[in-house]
């Protein structure tokens, strides 16, 4: 399959990337002892609109939160392995598995199929030791960034590098948070014509997580 997309001419009219074949738009953002995560809800074949309610961020435990971007048949694969893989930390340890150690688990698996790549572009964001916030992102063999104010990922992330450089303040509240995150999706995705349909957005403080549809200009 990866032979097949990179051994299309680039004037072919089907070629746009497989990365953005579907769309999509993903950030993460620290507060205050507390992240927020937010995507858009479209899935797109191209320009075509199939779904206005996809799911791109997952649960792993009530503290670490995965979204994937890219395409989606691979993001929804990548997560089942997640999963897979958590679980089996868990019966082994007894506990759940860190943000850190997450993130080098995400980083092995994507490497691990780097000939053969899944085209996903995850961003994590979870609460580590002393509800400290971690949040990275990744490219899809694994080479991880990290960051200590937000992460971005998907077909809108140059907009939405934009807007978050403008409205990202240190040490937010949960409430602020989720104000200058939704403001920032929902600005962005409307400066991208592969994204958009509303957003999703999951705001997580050490007691809990809150959980939020946002209507956009189109619904």
């Amino acid at each position: 399959m990866l032979n097949y997309w990179f051994s299309l001419p680039r004037n072919c009219p089907c070629f746009t990337g497989i990365f953005e074949y579907n769309g999509s738009a993903l950030v993460a953002m620290v507060g205050k002892n507390c992240f927020a995560i937010a995507s858009d809800r479209r899935l797109g074949v191209q320009l075509q609109t199939i779904a206005t309610d996809f799911q791109r961020i997952f649960k792993i435990h009530d503290k670490l939160f995965i979204g994937l971007s890219g395409l989606g048949t691979d993001a929804q694969t990548l997560y089942q392995r997640l999963v897979f893989r958590h679980k089996l930390y868990e019966l082994r340890e007894e506990r759940d598995m860190k943000p850190e150690t997450f993130s080098s688990l995400v980083s092995a698996i994507l490497y691990e199929k780097r000939f053969g790549p899944y085209f996903c572009q995850p961003v994590i964001a979870g609460l580590g030791d002393d509800d400290k916030p971690f949040i990275c992102t990744m490219d899809a063999i694994g080479a991880k960034e990290l960051a200590k104010d937000f992460v971005v990922a998907g077909t809108a992330s140059e907009s939405l590098y934009g807007a978050c450089e403008a409205m990202f303040k240190p040490d937010m509240g949960p409430e602020e948070l989720f104000e200058t995150i939704s403001q920032a999706l929902l600005s962005s995705v409307d400066r991208d014509c592969l994204s958009g349909w509303g957003g999703h957005v999951y705001v997580v403080t050490p007691t809990e997580v809150t959980e939020k549809i946002l209507k956009g200009r189109m619904d």
